[in-house]
């Protein structure tokens, strides 16, 4: 009998081999359920976009006034003037 550990137990090599699986694993997961994510906002968007043409307008007009705000409490920029 040359292994002499018990059957339950694992070299240290074999534990952080586990753990780094693990943690592999972990990582490919959220990757998974951030795509999905966006595919379901994106399908959510289609369909929205498909029911109502005059919808994207608006989602365009409320993404550029969400830039403007962003700018000036972020202070990226000088906000541009619309008038």
């Amino acid at each position: 009998m040359a292994d002499s550990s018990p059957l339950g137990e694992l070299p240290q090599d074999s534990v952080d081999a586990v753990l780094e699986l693990n943690k592999d694993l972990e990582r490919i997961i959220e990757a998974v359920e951030n795509v999905s994510v966006e595919l379901t906002w994106m399908g959510y968007d289609m369909v929205a976009l498909r029911t109502s043409p005059e919808l994207g307008a608006s989602m365009l007009k409320l993404k550029e006034a969400y830039n403007k705000c962003r700018a000036i409490i972020c202070g990226d920029q000088e906000p541009e003037m619309d008038i």
